[in-house]
C-alpha cells in the first residue's frame, strides 16, 4: 500500500481529544487519525456502487446524535413485515411483489446495521465505552 502525506490543521481541543484517544489505545496519533479519516470516507455499496452519504456524514455529528444513531433500529412495522414475509417463505414461494418487498426490507435492515456499526466505531474513536449502549459516559 502506498501512502500520501497530508498536512492538516486541527483546532487544539480536537487535537487534544485525538491525543487522549491515542494514549488510551497505546497507539500513535497518526494511526488514530488514519482510522478517523477512513471512517469518514463514504462507504460504497457493493451491489449498486452507490455512495452512502449518511454513513459519511456520521463523522460530523455530535456525540449525542451518534449515540442516537448507534441505538437506532428498523421501524417496528418494517421488522414485523419482514418477519411475516420470512414466515410465509418457509411455507411457500413468495410472489414476485413479496420478493421485491422482502429485498427492500432486507436492504433497509442492512443499512440500519451499517449506520449503527459506523456510529459505534466513531463513538469508540471519540473515547466512549460502547460496551453498554445505555451509558453516555466517556472513558477516563
Amino acid at each position: 500500500m502506498t501512502y500520501q502525506t497530508v498536512t492538516l490543521k486541527l483546532p487544539e481541543p480536537v487535537y487534544r481529544r485525538i491525543q487522549r484517544a491515542a494514549m488510551r489505545a497505546h497507539r500513535p496519533v497518526n494511526e488514530i487519525l488514519v482510522e478517523a479519516v477512513t471512517a469518514a470516507v463514504p462507504t460504497v455499496d457493493e451491489e449498486g456502487q452507490q455512495v452512502r452519504p449518511a454513513l459519511a456524514q456520521l463523522a460530523y455529528l455530535n456525540d449525542a446524535a451518534l449515540w442516537q444513531a448507534a441505538r437506532s433500529t428498523m421501524p417496528t412495522h418494517a421488522r414485523e413485515r419482514l418477519a411475516a414475509l420470512h414466515d410465509a417463505q418457509a411455507h411457500r414461494p413468495l410472489a414476485p411483489a413479496e420478493r421485491t418487498e422482502e429485498q427492500a426490507l432486507l436492504q433497509l435492515y442492512r443499512e440500519t446495521i451499517l449506520v449503527r456499526a459506523q456510529a459505534t466505531v466513531l463513538l469508540q474513536q471519540r473515547g466512549y465505552d460502547v460496551a453498554d449502549p445505555d451509558q453516555f459516559t466517556p472513558l477516563a
